[in-house]
């Protein structure tokens, strides 16, 4: 079975026209075999084991629990259950926004820990009071939450393959290519590349579950067992409720479990337009940043082993010009985003990281930066290619 690193560009791509029925003309080597979805949102990978099948209903319920202030919400938080912000459909996105805040001294990024930042926590429980962005601040910036299925398959992909994939864009496409997020693991202390979120600063969705229960849900757990800070006045947590480690772990393992078995999108009708406007994304350069297909490596979930799939992003940092949020986030700069996948992306009515498009032309429009010669193009397309690659889209 051959890795990513293996593969090349064009093979990547007949991966990708494989899923659509289409022939895949020039690749000699063999490919991965595809993965086993389910056929509806909000599912399991249908070839799951009964253990494993337990493992995503058991977390799929703690993904649906609203966490009370016994249990340790708080004493500041931005919603009490996973679902909340992850619910349309179930594993995607409603669309809640969230703030980031900063500011720039010296032409350096400031993320003003000492006022709280970067990220408002913009509820609190019982005396506490949300958070604001203070008048110092110089930089804000609002993310839409990102959906979560599918995300096993992009946890199972090899550190070493998005590296390659990096090279490999650097080597075709030098002036849309991407770069690496290298961030820290906490559980092995090891430098990985990140993958998750809007600047690609979590490695690992497991520490993307402990991330998001304490940032978002004021939950503590053994990888991030300090509470956030008021405003980042400390002293205000001697009136916390529940001073001591909310959760041992169990919840932040269940929630892994629940995204990391969470089936990817299922694919819409794939039409003669469609397949005529995935030919289109392609030329114009789109396919440069959002890669149709990756490989995933060895998995102990069968489902997820040596698996092809079809994220249409590379999970890779890009300058995206005056898209970007103006957030230093770990080794990404103001200007760069990752590669938002567009898999389920007809299922949302928010697009960006800001959620400032409300259709699919709107957000290609918006492109800057790297983005920005796709965006020409696509500009300059007629209006039956233009209808075709929106077809596309919305098969997605």
């Amino acid at each position: 079975m051959p890795h990513c690193s293996r593969i090349t560009r064009s093979a990547l791509l007949s991966l990708w026209l494989t899923a659509c029925e289409s022939p895949t003309p020039g690749v000699t080597s063999p490919l991965p075999p595809t993965l086993s979805a389910s056929a509806t949102h909000g599912e399991p990978f249908t070839n799951l084991t009964a253990a494993e099948s337990d493992r995503f209903i058991a977390g799929k319920d703690e993904f649906e629990e609203v966490e009370a202030i016994d249990a340790g919400l708080g004493p500041i938080f931005n919603d009490a259950s996973c679902a909340t912000c992850h619910d349309e459909p179930v594993g995607g996105t409603t669309g809640r926004k969230e703030t980031r805040f900063g500011r720039v001294l010296n032409g350096a990024f400031d993320p003003m820990f000492e006022l709280g930042g970067s990220l408002i926590q913009d509820r609190g429980i019982e005396s506490f009071t949300g958070e604001v962005v203070p008048a110092g601040a110089t930089v804000s910036a609002q993310r839409i939450t990102t959906p979560l299925f599918g995300l096993g398959l992009v946890d199972a992909v090899p550190d070493e393959e998005l590296r390659q994939l990096a090279q490999l864009e650097a080597a075709t496409s030098p002036a849309t290519a991407g770069t690496p997020s290298m961030t820290r693991e906490i559980r092995t202390g090891r430098t990985r590349v990140g993958r998750f979120g809007w600047k690609a600063q979590v490695p690992t969705l497991h520490q993307f579950s402990g991330d998001a229960y304490l940032n978002e849900m004021g939950i503590t757990n053994p990888e991030f067992p300090d509470e956030n800070c008021p405003q980042g006045d400390c002293s205000l947590l001697a009136h916390n409720p529940r001073p001591d480690l909310n959760d041992d772990g169990t919840g932040v393992t269940r929630f892994t479990d629940f995204m990391t078995l969470l089936a990817p999108p299922p694919r819409g009708e794939i039409s003669l337009p469609v397949l005529t406007g995935g030919g289109i994304f392609a030329n114009i350069g789109c396919a440069n940043c959002h890669t149709p297909a990756l490989v995933t490596g060895k998995s102990p979930v069968a489902a997820l082993s040596r698996k092809a799939f079809q994220p249409f992003a590379d999970f890779l940092l890009h300058d995206m010009g005056s898209l970007g949020d103006g957030i230093v986030q770990g080794s990404a700069t103001a200007r760069q985003m990752r590669t938002a996948p567009l898999w389920g992306v007809r299922t949302r009515s928010l697009l960006l990281h800001d959620g400032r498009a409300t259709s699919l032309d709107a957000a290609i429009l918006a492109h800057d930066g790297q983005g920005k010669g796709a965006r020409d193009r696509f500009q300059r397309l007629s209006s039956r290619d233009r209808f075709a690659l929106l077809q596309f889209l919305k098969s997605l």
